[in-house]
């Protein structure tokens, strides 16, 4: 399995190099990058993943994976960067991406109240998130007055060629299909020899290995306080775990899940979520360290409460 969250991890930084680097040739802003290329590329871990688990007849770890990256993303991701440096959000973003992000989460409930989700409900899904993706780069390119320069970009950073920028996208891409079997296959060894159920599985052992990307991604933009890029990676990122992976998986092959996936879990995804945006109400669109510590505190609460009921 750790083979497998490696391969993922590098296989990420592949993509987001690459596609990073693409975006901002062209000359689009932090915001948008962080809320399109960013996000998409530090998701690809979770559809990887999910595809593969729901191929495998596996649909609790697929739909956990989910979950627990969502989670995870919110709760520890952005708890560890605001402890890094406290980041500030935009208005806009607390009114517009945001809410998005909670009424994405909320779709969710009225499509796995069946317990199943079948091949239209997750064309559905992708209907919705390519509708939201066009709605939001339209309006945010339409909003922003800070557009970079392609000048600017070529000259002040390592420059990297299209070709190059191909080439690391095709090679995240190819390298994170590999790693997701491998992550898959080992995790759901570890979490049976140890008694762990699938749900837990994709709740924890998958949903944390890859949230790596935005992990490391989030710190790295707290270090060097583009607040734009951290929150746009958060927030992007959950909403195309919610959609998209989501979306493929039932797509690809469509899977069962267990109850618990309609109870507990869903209304902890939802109050995470929800937290997250009250801890930005309550800084004045900033998330503080007290803040962020609360946020990192209810994420290592929440695997407390998977371990100790474990069913």
């Amino acid at each position: 399995m750790a083979s497998g969250l490696w391969v993922l991890f590098k296989s990420a930084e592949l993509l987001v190099d690459g596609a990073v680097s693409l975006a901002q040739r062209l000359g689009i802003s932090s915001l948008v990058i962080g809320l399109t290329v960013v996000a998409m590329g530090t998701s690809a871990p979770e559809v990887a993943a999910s595809i593969a688990a729901a191929v495998r007849g596996a649909g609790d770890i697929a739909i956990g994976n989910v979950y627990g990256s969502n989670i995870a993303n919110l709760a520890l991701v952005g708890g560890l960067a605001s402890l890094i440096n406290p980041i500030t959000v935009k208005k806009t973003t607390l009114l517009r991406e945001i809410p998005a992000m909670l009424v994405v989460a909320l779709i969710l409930w009225p499509i796995l109240s069946d317990l199943r989700l079948s091949r239209q409900e997750g064309a559905l899904l992708l209907l919705i998130f390519l509708l939201l993706l066009v709605l939001t780069v339209l309006t945010t390119k339409k909003n922003n007055k800070m557009v970079i320069s392609r000048e600017t970009d070529v000259s002040s950073q390592k420059d990297l060629s299209l070709r190059k920028n191909i080439i690391f996208i095709f090679a995240g891409l190819i390298g994170l299909g590999l790693g997701a079997e491998i992550t898959v296959r080992g995790a759901v060894f570890i979490g049976e020899r140890i008694g762990l159920s699938q749900a837990v599985i994709g709740l924890t052992i998958i949903a944390v290995g890859t949230s790596l990307p935005e992990l490391i991604t989030c710190v790295v933009a707290a270090l060097k306080k583009q607040d734009d890029i951290s929150i746009g990676n958060l927030v992007g990122s959950n909403i195309f775990n919610t959609l998209l992976v989501t979306g493929i998986a039932g797509t690809v092959s469509p899977f069962s899940i267990n109850a618990r996936l309609i109870g507990a879990d869903y209304w902890i995804m939802i109050g995470i979520s929800a937290g997250f945006a009250l801890a930005i109400i309550v800084g004045r669109r900033v998330i503080n360290r007290i803040e962020a510590l609360l946020l990192v505190g209810c994420y290592f609460s929440y695997v407390a409460y998977l371990l100790i009921f474990n069913r």
